[in-house]
This record gives C-alpha cells, sequence and structure tokens, in this order.
C-alpha cells in the first residue's frame, strides 16, 4: 500500500518527469491533424477534474457523486459572467473557481456528516439539482438552449487562445500545476490526514485529526478542481448546455479514475488518457463502438484491478521485495557456509 502513496515512484522520477514533459510539448508537432491536438486538450481538462475527484475518492476515501455537476458550475459561472455580463476571461474564470469552492463548501458541510452509501446518495442528489436547476433556471442559464459565443482565453494580445495549439498549451499549462498541487497535498500532513480518514474515521479521530474540518476542505479541493476544469472546458469548446451537468459525465470520471489507478498521483492523468484515446480510436467504427468499448474496458479492469498505474506499482513494490528477500537469502547463506569468514572463526574458536 505504501508504494502506492510515494510520490518518488518510476512516474514521478526526475528522468520520466523529463520525458513526459518534453513529449507533451512536442506532440502538436507530430500529431497527425489539429483534431488530434483539440482531443488531447480536452483530455488535459477532463483530467483537472479527476484529479479533484482523486483528492475526496482516492485520498479521503468519499464517493462524490456529483462531480459532474460541480464542474458544470464553474462552467456555467464563466459563460453567464462573459457573455450576459461581459466580464474579461480571467476575472470570470477566478469566479468560477470561487464558485466551485463555494458551493462545495456549503454541500460539504451538510453531506459530510452522512458516511459510506448516505454520502454517495447525498451527492447523486445534489448534482440531480444541480442539473435541473440549469435545465430550468432559463432566466440565468439559458436552458435548454445552452449559451453559445463564450469567449476564448484573454492571450493580452500576445497568444490566440481562439488556436487550437495555444489553447492545448494552456491546457498542458494548467494541468501540470494539477499534478504538482496534487503531489504537494499527497505529501503534506494535509494528505496523511486525508488517508487516515479513509482508513477509518475512529482510527483518525484517536490520531487528533479534526474529521469535519478536514472532510470539508478534502471536498472543498475536490470542487475547486472540478470548477476550474468546467471554466477550461467552457473556454475551449465555446458552447455549454444543461447535458454538461448530467451524471454521466461524473460516471465517465469515476472510469478515468478507476482506470488509472485510484488514490495514485499519475492515475487520474493516466486513465484520462488511456478512455480518450480508445474512444476516439474507435469512432470509425460508429454507433457500434461502445458494443467494442464495453469489453475492453472490462478486460482492463480484470487484468488491472487497481488501475493500471496502482497495479504496475503494485508489481513493483512485489519485485522490490522478492529482490530484498532473494538478498537477506543469500546474505544468510553466506554466513552459514562453511567456507564463510564467520563460520571459519566459529572453528577457530570451537578448537580453542
Amino acid at each position: 500500500m505504501n508504494a502506492l502513496q510515494k510520490i518518488s515512484d518510476f512516474f514521478m522520477t526526475p528522468a520520466m518527469k523529463m520525458v513526459l514533459i518534453v513529449a507533451a510539448v512536442l506532440f502538436p508537432f507530430v500529431a497527425g491533424n489539429e483534431y488530434q491536438v483539440y482531443v488531447m486538450a480536452l483530455a488535459f481538462v477532463w483530467a483537472i477534474a479527476v484529479y479533484g475527484m482523486n483528492i475526496i475518492t482516492g485520498l479521503c476515501g468519499q464517493l462524490n457523486l456529483a462531480h459532474g455537476g460541480f464542474f458544470a458550475i464553474g462552467a456555467y459561472v464563466l459563460a453567464i459572467l462573459t457573455v450576459d455580463h461581459g466580464w474579461g476571461f480571467w476575472w470570470a474564470f477566478v469566479a468560477a473557481g470561487v464558485a466551485g469552492a463555494g458551493f462545495g463548501f456549503l454541500a460539504g458541510i451538510v453531506s459530510l456528516r452522512l458516511k459510506e452509501h448516505y454520502f454517495a446518495i447525498f451527492t447523486l442528489c445534489v448534482g440531480f439539482i444541480i442539473y435541473l436547476l440549469i435545465d430550468k433556471w432559463e432566466e440565468l442559464t439559458h436552458g435548454a438552449l445552452g449559451i453559445i459565443n463564450i469567449p476564448a482565453p484573454n492571450g493580452f494580445g500576445l497568444v490566440d487562445f481562439t488556436e487550437t495549439t495555444p489553447f492545448y498549451y494552456l491546457a498542458l499549462t494548467f494541468m501540470v500545476l494539477s499534478v504538482w498541487l496534487a503531489a504537494r497535498i499527497t505529501n503534506s500532513l494535509l494528505g496523511r490526514s486525508f488517508r487516515a480518514i479513509r482508513i477509518s474515521d475512529d482510527l483518525a479521530a484517536s490520531l487528533g485529526i479534526n474529521l469535519m474540518r478536514n472532510k470539508v476542505l478534502a471536498f472543498v479541493l475536490s470542487t475547486t478542481y472540478a470548477s476550474v476544469a468546467g471554466a477550461l472546458y467552457a473556454g475551449l469548446v465555446r458552447f455549454i448546455g444543461p447535458a454538461e451537468a448530467d451524471v454521466v459525465h461524473t460516471f465517465d470520471m469515476i472510469t478515468y479514475l478507476l482506470v488509472g489507478g485510484i488514490g495514485t498521483l499519475m492515475g487520474p492523468l493516466v486513465g484520462t488518457m488511456v478512455i480518450t484515446w480508445l474512444t476516439q480510436s474507435l469512432q470509425f467504427l460508429e454507433e457500434y463502438r461502445m458494443i467494442v468499448f464495453g469489453p475492453l474496458l472490462v478486460v482492463l479492469v480484470i487484468f488491472f484491478p487497481r488501475g493500471v498505474v496502482g497495479s504496475f506499482l503494485g508489481w513493483r513494490a512485489r519485485r522490490m521485495a522478492a529482490a530484498q528477500d532473494a538478498g537477506k537469502s543469500q546474505e544468510n547463506a553466506k554466513k552459514k557456509s562453511p567456507t564463510s569468514p564467520v563460520a571459519t572463526n566459529r572453528e577457530a574458536g570451537n578448537h580453542a
């Protein structure tokens, strides 16, 4: 279990981090077309939201089924403020993050007094309420018509983020910041408190951890991630509708997290990349692609029960443990060997 939680694993060695960053920077130059760059930018945006889910679910052990709703809150706050009220993109972007944190705090105060499946059911209801408000409150959200002509991020005359490649690098930057922040949280005292709560509330309380404060903080961090990702999503696709708050998006993010490795640092990114490219690669099958995608997903879950990253780290931990056991066995064998210095000294003592 410790191997799953250590940041100094294979995926986060300095050499591997450099390889991943260089590959990401060079991707637009080697991509087959602009659509592939767009898909990768979209995957980065979704990965940010999945990192938020990993905080509340992977670290703290609470399944938030309203995560897609908070993603939609971020998207709608940015869209309403920019389109209907003329705000600049970045001011609206900050407001979207604050709104996600605020609504997350309110929902967390109420819902985190509940445990296990009661918490999951409550958050599912919260997500459904968010969807209904977006769909029915036409004066504010434009209802089923959605909001169009959402402005792209302001490049201050230096960069045109209406182009796919510049937005790709913007999404990459935010995704890297998300991973960095997730790493800092995981390695901090706060992250250890979250993991203690995941194991047992009683254990965490016995260690002096304030359960309510830490659970609410985990929820707020999670919803802030989701809202920031939603705001970036609105700036990328330039149109949003009630479907963005559909619970299907929440289950998609759960799938990304499970495939990548729940509770691991690189799991959210790997899971999002794997599923995104798998679904895009099956586009040529049209209406039959889900028939193929379903069994492929089942195969992934069967052969990688702890996710791609989690299963790899588990395999690596077993290899390291086996190597240590083999080393100890060889050392013990040398000590017991008649020709070893220890055995020779014992024989000399016996003769004396």
